[in-house]
Parts: structure tokens; sequence; C-alpha cells
């Protein structure tokens, strides 16, 4: 992949954030998933690239939706054939309750890289650099803690671990809190949350828990970048979503996933920008005099340089992003 493609995904992703970030609070997630979702599109058709959307967004709640197998890129693009992975709004119910940590975010990677992961639920762990190849997802939690609090330098009572907050997570947090370690939960958008776990300022140790199979991809991808380490495994519900599983590649279905298994290669690239306040990113402000400010990250993950953009839109300029 050319290196230029990684400033030409934040455009995507700002364009995505800035669109969507109209509908903050209004209680409209369609609506805010439908604006993000077209400027995007919009905003890839300008991208000297040949794409193809191998994980796609909405397919679950019927939501506006980048689908699985589309096209992206300028339509006489001579560019580098890549893996798109989209959520143009990751935390679609965020937005519209006007919570934190909303972002739109786009993973790509060469031709042939990124995992073809249905939506369903995926088991995920995540760790960062030190704790990189020194624990499995099928250790017990007290282990996984054990082991992150020595690679950190940390004491257990010391040690974050982040978990969304769902019933069918009571049992991992009991264990944490059984073990000594701080609990950290987060409502909606496990992407952020898992990249948390990978950035030292962030203060959190190990993120664990069971989201979505899509959003675990994308954020393979942004792992992969920072040199952390990740862990999956896919959990259909019934054989149907088993038999979907192997019709996309997955022989066995509930193997086990590495970071290697979810991002191939040595190289991807990831970007976010942030929609409404959050653990990595700062949301959409709203200056006066049509001026807006975006924050957003690129990060790549074969020269694992990670770049933090501060942004000033000026909508005289983009009349097509003016609330009306």
């Amino acid at each position: 992949m050319e290196r230029e493609l990684a400033l030409e995904e934040v455009r995507v992703t700002e364009m995505a954030a800035l669109a969507s970030s109209h509908w903050l609070g209004r209680g409209r997630k369609n609506e805010a998933d439908d604006a993000a979702t077209s400027a995007m599109r919009a905003m890839f058709e300008t991208i000297n690239m040949r794409g193809t959307v191998v994980i796609g967004e909405g397919e679950l709640d019927e939501a506006p939706m980048l689908y699985i197998g589309e096209k992206l890129g300028h339509p006489d693009a001579t560019g580098p054939e890549v893996d798109v992975a989209v959520d143009p709004l990751e935390g679609t119910t965020i937005v519209a309750k006007g919570h934190n940590n909303a972002m739109s975010v786009v993973a790509i990677g060469d031709k042939g890289t990124l995992l073809h992961a249905p939506d369903m639920y995926m088991s995920k762990m995540a760790v960062g650099r030190r704790a990189a190849g020194k624990i499995s997802l099928d250790d017990p939690v007290e282990k996984m803690i054990e082991v992150v609090a020595e690679a950190n330098n940390k004491r257990v009572q010391d040690v974050t671990v982040i978990i969304q907050e769902r019933e069918r997570h009571q049992a991992i947090i009991d264990a944490v809190r059984e073990k000594g370690a701080r609990v950290k939960l987060f409502g909606d958008g496990d992407v952020g949350a898992a990249i948390a776990a990978c950035m030292p300022h962030t203060g959190i140790d190990l993120f664990l828990g069971t989201g979505g199979a899509p959003e675990g991809v994308i954020s393979a991808a942004a792992i992969k970048c920072l040199g952390g380490d990740m862990q999956a495994r896919l959990r259909p519900q019934n054989e149907a979503e088993r038999q979907r599983c192997i019709r996309m590649g997955l022989a066995d279905p509930e193997q086990l996933l590495t970071l290697n298994d979810l991002v191939k290669g040595d190289d991807a690239i990831f970007a976010a920008t942030g929609v409404s306040d959050g653990e990595l990113l700062q949301g959409v402000r709203y200056l006066g005099d049509d001026m807006v400010e975006t924050h957003s990250i690129v990060m790549r993950a074969k020269t694992k340089t990670i770049r933090f953009i501060r942004t000033l839109h000026n909508l005289t300029h983009k009349p097509n992003l003016v609330w009306k």
C-alpha cells in the first residue's frame, strides 16, 4: 500500500464524523448512520485505490450500510487493490443519546489480508505491546491479570480491565474484582475500548469481552499498528451462523484467532475521527462562524507511526455539511 493512503483515509473518517455529528443527541440513530455512510462513500470515490469492503456495517439492524463486496475508490483508479473494513459510525446509539465514545473508523489492508468476519458475536482480548504474546484468550482471567501486571510493571490492584457493561459479562467483571484489579465499564463502542488497552496514556491494561466480530477485525488492524496483541473467537449462536462462517472461509468457526489471523501480513492502515468525546479522541466541536474542529488518529502497521490530527474545517466551503 502507498503511504499516502493513510492521510486519505483520515479525510474519509473526518467527513463521516462531521456528517453524523449533526445528529448527536437527537435520538435518531439511523439518520446519524445514514449521514455517516453517505459521506464516507462519497469521499472514498475521490481516492486512487481499488477497494473492496470485507467488513461492512448494519447487517443485523438493517441500518444504512457500506455492504460487504461493495467496490470503493475513484471509478478510474489505478491505485492498489485493498481490503476495506468500515464502521462509518461506531456507536449509533451513542450518538442518538449524546453519550461518549462515538467514532468513525476505517481500516485497510492489502487484498486478502483482512479476515472476512460475519456480523455475529466474537469473544475478544487485547493488550498493549509489553504484554503482547504473553497471554491467551483461553487463560483464566486471574492469570491474565497477573501476567499483564508483571508486563506493565504494576501491582495487581493497579491493573485496569475495560469491559462492556452487559449482563453477559458479569462473570468476567466479578472475577476481575475478586482478583483485586480495577474494572472500567463502558456502554457501546468497543473499537475505542480495545485500542485504549494498547495505549499507555489511557491507564487501561486489558480489554475483555464479547462483542461484534466486524468491530473485532477493525480493532485488530489498529492493534497491529500499535504493536499490541489481540486474540478472538467467533461465537455462532446457531447452526445457520456456523454455516455462514464456513461459507466465508473458516473451516472451524470457533477456532482461536490470533492477531495474524485477523490481519495477515505486516501492513495495515487504521484511521478514526471522534464524533463524541471518548477515551481515544475528542469529538466534533462547533466553534461558531462556520468553523468546526475534528480530532483524528491515523496509524500504519508497517512503520508503527501514530499520528494525532487536529483539523479546522470551514463549513462555508463544505455546503453539503451545513445543518438545515
